[in-house]
């Protein structure tokens, strides 16, 4: 049985947790990165734009964007990385034989782009078996690229570069908190949600992955959600940990392969969330 992660099959899968080529992999993603803002930028506010409805409960658009940028970065990883597996949003997954996995999702925040407003961006992780290795979030309109891994732990944008630090916040009561959408979830994931917000000091909402981002630099304590896939939260993982951030579902436990999750900017403020999230059934 092949795992929707890894693209690997089952037990016999290779475990790469020690990546002797982070260079060259850093390099093929970064290079995704730009096939992907080349693809999309064309289309962002565009009057030509198409958007089309994948009729999965709620409004769920898909744009030719969204199609562009994963086939350009799938394109790059043929010619780089043929061996490694893909899974995608938008096209099959696809096997490979190396132990590592590219998580990609083309753009993160579709409602946001065809909104015309620069939340959405794209999400690039390498994974192996335990789960991301490294990750980017890149925001092409804006032109910022946050990457986290290897080592590595920076965002680069029209202000430079700069390495990242999420913060120390310990008290729930100062902190500033977001989610994608009010409703959260289920009526019982939205309760939870909203204990958590009737103890923050501030509330945002709509921000897509680039509230994730804004943990892994210092100016969000918290993002908490539900619903997801693995190729909404893989990226995230990485950059956030990467900054000193911890990332993980409600019950504190591995949350690679999407479902909900509690994003944090350090473990005391992450500690104090999950107290009232793990009362959720």
């Amino acid at each position: 049985m092949t795992d929707p992660l890894t693209g690997q099959l089952g037990a016999t899968a290779p475990f790469v947790r020690e990546v002797h080529d982070a260079a060259s992999l850093i390099a093929t993603a970064h290079a995704m990165a730009d096939a992907a803002r080349a693809a999309i930028l064309p289309y962002f506010r565009s009057a030509a734009l198409r958007t089309h409805d994948k009729g999965i409960g709620r409004f769920d658009p898909v744009t030719e964007a969204d199609r562009a940028a994963e086939a350009a970065m799938r394109a790059v990883l043929a010619q780089r990385r043929p061996d490694d597996a893909i899974l995608g949003e938008e096209e099959a997954a696809q096997p490979g034989s190396t132990g590592l996995t590219w998580v990609i999702d083309p753009i993160d925040g579709t409602r946001a782009f065809i909104s015309g407003t620069a939340s959405w961006g794209v999400l690039i992780a390498l994974c192996d078996a335990a789960g991301p290795l490294y990750g980017l979030i890149d925001q092409p309109y804006i032109g910022e690229r946050f990457e986290g891994g290897f080592g590595r732990a920076l965002v680069t944008g029209p202000m430079g570069v700069a390495n990242l630090a999420a913060r120390a916040t310990g008290d729930l009561a100062e902190a500033t908190l977001f989610t994608t959408f009010p409703e959260v979830g289920t009526s019982a994931e939205r309760a939870g949600f909203e204990a958590v917000r009737d103890r923050v000091r501030l509330t945002r909402y709509g921000m897509d992955c680039y509230a994730y981002a804004l943990v892994a630099a210092g100016q969000v304590d918290l993002v908490i959600e539900a619903g997801l896939a693995s190729y909404d939260i893989a990226a995230p993982i990485a950059v956030i940990s990467a900054a000193g951030g911890i990332v993980t579902d409600w019950q504190g436990g591995p949350v690679h392969h999407g479902g909900r999750a509690l994003a944090a900017a350090n473990p005391v403020i992450h500690a104090a969330a999950l107290a009232i999230l793990r009362e959720i059934p």
